[in-house]
C-alpha cells in the first residue's frame, strides 16, 4: 500500500483540547446564526412551493426577471445556470394555497414581461403538507441512520467507541448545517442525501482507526492507551488521506462544474469530507480517551476476551 506519511510519529492526542475549541467554535458559529436569521433556510422541497426551470432565447437578465416577477405578484427566488440560458425560480407565495397555483402566476408574469421568449423545461409543485412531511422524514433518516450505527460499533467495539463515533458523526452534521446557516445556502432533498452520505463516510474513517487501536490493543498490553491512539491513528494516516483525497477531488470538480442543480449538495460533500475526516482523528479518538481516563482505566477492553497475560502466573517448580 502507499504510504504518504511513512513513519510519521504526531501527537494528535496531545492537541484534543486545541481541537476540541475548534470544533466548539465552529458549531457556536453556526448555532449564532441560526438563531440571528431564524433558523434554516429551506427550499421548495422543504416549505412547499413551486419550482420551475425555464430557457430564454437569449443570456436572462436575472435582476429583469426577478423585477417583473415582483411587479406581478410573483416574488420569487432565482438561480442562473451558468454556461446556459436557463434560470431556476423557485416561488412560495401560494403555497397557502394548491401549490400547482404558483406555476400559473410565474408563467402569468412571464408572459407579461418575456412574451414569446422563452420555454418551460420542468415544473415542480410541493404543498405544505408534503413539504413538512418530507422535513419530518429527513430528520428520522438521520437520526435512524445515527442509531443503527452506534448499534453496530458499540456490538463490534465497546460501547464507548460506538458513543465517540456517533457523536463525532452528530459533530460532522452539526458542522456542515451550520455553515449551510453562515453561507445562506437553502436546504433541500439533495442535502439530507449528501448529509446521509457523509454519517456512512466519517464512520468508515473512525472505523478504521478503531479497528487499528484493537489491533494494536492486543500485542501492545504494556503500552497506555494515548500512546496507543497516537500510533494507530499515524499508522492509518496514509489510508485516510488517500480515500478522502480522492473523494475530495471528486466532489471539489462536482463544486465547481457541476451548476447550480447539485451545487448545495456538492458543496456539503466538500465540507462534510474535510469534517469527516477530521472528525475521526481529532474528536471520535480524544472523546475515547477522556472518557477512560475518568473512569481511570490505562487500557480498555476493545473486542474478544485478549489471551492470557503472563504476568502474575505462578512460577513452573524446577526439576530435581
Amino acid at each position: 500500500m502507499i504510504e504518504l506519511f511513512h513513519g510519521s510519529n504526531v501527537d494528535w492526542l496531545g492537541k484534543r483540547k486545541l481541537f476540541l475549541a475548534i470544533s466548539g467554535s465552529i458549531m457556536l458559529l453556526g448555532l449564532i446564526s441560526l438563531v440571528l436569521k431564524g433558523g434554516f433556510l429551506y427550499d421548495v422541497d422543504f416549505k412547499g412551493g413551486t419550482k420551475i426551470q425555464v430557457r430564454f432565447q437569449q443570456k436572462p437578465d436575472v435582476e429583469k426577471i426577478r423585477q417583473v416577477l415582483k411587479d406581478n405578484g410573483a416574488d420569487s427566488q432565482i438561480q442562473e445556470r451558468v454556461g446556459t440560458n436557463e434560470v431556476i425560480i423557485e416561488f412560495q407565495g401560494a403555497k397557502a394555497e394548491d401549490a400547482s397555483a404558483g406555476r400559473g402566476v410565474i408563467l402569468n408574469a412571464l408572459n407579461k414581461g418575456f412574451p414569446g421568449q422563452f420555454e418551460i423545461l420542468n415544473a415542480t409543485s410541493i404543498g405544505p403538507k408534503v413539504g413538512d412531511d418530507l422535513k419530518r422524514q429527513a430528520v428520522f433518516a438521520t437520526l435512524y441512520a445515527l442509531g443503527g450505527m452506534l448499534i453496530y460499533i458499540a456490538f463490534r467495539f465497546e460501547w464507548i467507541y460506538g458513543a465517540a463515533a456517533v457523536f463525532a458523526v452528530f459533530h460532522d452534521t452539526l458542522v456542515t448545517l451550520g455553515l449551510f446557516s453562515i453561507f445562506n445556502r437553502p436546504m433541500n432533498l439533495t442535502v439530507i442525501a449528501a448529509l446521509l452520505t457523509l454519517v456512512g463516510y466519517s464512520v468508515n474513517d473512525t472505523i478504521v482507526v478503531f479497528d487499528r487501536v484493537r489491533e494494536n490493543l492486543k500485542i501492545r498490553r504494556r503500552d497506555d492507551l494515548e500512546t496507543i491512539m497516537n500510533d494507530s491513528i499515524n499508522q492509518t494516516l496514509s489510508r485516510t488521506i488517500l480515500t478522502s483525497g480522492l473523494t475530495f477531488i471528486t466532489v471539489v470538480a462536482l463544486f465547481i462544474f457541476g451548476g447550480e442543480i447539485i451545487n448545495h449538495f456538492a458543496f456539503a460533500m466538500v465540507i462534510g469530507i474535510i469534517i469527516g475526516t477530521y472528525s475521526s482523528i481529532a474528536i471520535a479518538a480524544p472523546l475515547v480517551l477522556v472518557y477512560t481516563n475518568i473512569r481511570g482505566r490505562a487500557v480498555p477492553q476493545v473486542a474478544a476476551a485478549p489471551a492470557r497475560s503472563a504476568v502474575g502466573k505462578a512460577p513452573k517448580p524446577k526439576r530435581a
